[in-house]
């Protein structure tokens, strides 16, 4: 079977469950939480990855989120 054209997924969005922004962002300490945590973040938190990968504000925030809290844990 044939890879789809990435152009085609971003044309179609993701084929499971869909946040807004709003949603990511009420969600996303959670998310780096779990996700730190060696959690199934995206088991608990559905359809987050794909809204990550697919908006560039929001996957700056959690870039940003993830550094901040792996960099205090570190400490």
């Amino acid at each position: 079977m044939a890879e789809r054209d990435p152009r085609l997924d971003a044309i179609l969005g993701p084929a499971g469950p869909e946040l807004t922004c709003d949603e990511c962002f009420a969600r996303l300490d959670e998310f780096v939480e779990l996700e730190l945590g060696g959690a199934d973040a995206e088991r608990a938190i559905p359809g987050m990855r794909e809204h990550l990968a697919g908006c560039p504000a929001c996957h700056e925030d959690h870039e940003s989120l993830l550094a901040f809290v792996a960099g205090e844990r570190a400490t």
